[in-house]
């Protein structure tokens, strides 16, 4: 199974980011080979439309969920179309994430906001 989590670092070890779309990076990880990718977040800068943006990297890059605090309406409906599962995340690290995934503790995120508008973060 392919997480993709929003990461303020470029290891396991770094603290998830609070922000989806205007995140910094993100980890790939395959939870079954213990390995992982990193995705420079190219949205992170953008006018507008970056949750879509971000979406559509973690869809292209093979991910089946996402862990993530937050979740615009427009980057979850590009990730559902792409069948990803939307998960919320705990506080801590990616690693920490992955370890709750297959344990089974995390929860489907239900809460998805309309969006931020003009480059908010």
């Amino acid at each position: 199974m392919k997480l993709a989590i929003p990461s303020d670092g470029k290891l396991l070890s770094s603290p998830v980011s609070r922000s989806f779309g205007r995140t910094s990076y993100f980890i790939v990880a395959d939870t079954e080979a213990t390995d992982f990718t990193v995705i420079d977040n190219a949205a992170a800068a953008a006018q507008g439309g970056a949750g879509i943006k971000a979406a559509q990297s973690i869809a292209d890059s093979g991910a089946e969920i996402v862990v993530t605090f937050h979740c615009g309406q427009n980057a979850a409906d590009v990730l559902k179309d792409a069948g990803i599962k939307i998960l919320k995340a705990t506080a801590g690290t990616a690693a920490d994430q992955i370890e709750a995934f297959k344990k089974g503790s995390l929860q489907e995120l239900t809460e998805i906001h309309a969006g931020y508008h003009g480059g908010h973060k």
